[in-house]
């Protein structure tokens, strides 16, 4: 989707984060896809350190299209109880 994404906002001035969320969320395929997105203005920490077991904890079906591109991250078990 980023290069539909960055087509869309071609040639537009970037003034603003909201600006870009709205270039981004107008973006749709020819086939109809279209994006979803929202400004997250919390704050979150820096410099965490992620363990080896939690990288390895996480759920991802890579593609057969360069998988080490084009992947999906599923839910953990952990994650799909928090709302």
């Amino acid at each position: 989707m980023v290069c539909h994404i960055t087509e869309n906002w071609r040639g537009r001035p970037l003034l603003s984060h909201q600006v870009v969320v709205n270039l981004i969320a107008s973006t749709q395929t020819s086939r109809g896809l279209k994006i979803r997105a929202a400004l997250d203005t919390k704050s979150y920490p820096t410099g965490i350190d992620v363990s080896d077991d939690d990288l390895a904890s996480v759920k991802l079906t890579r593609d057969p299209f360069h998988g080490e591109w084009n992947y999906i991250v599923r839910p953990t078990a952990q994650s799909e109880t928090v709302n």
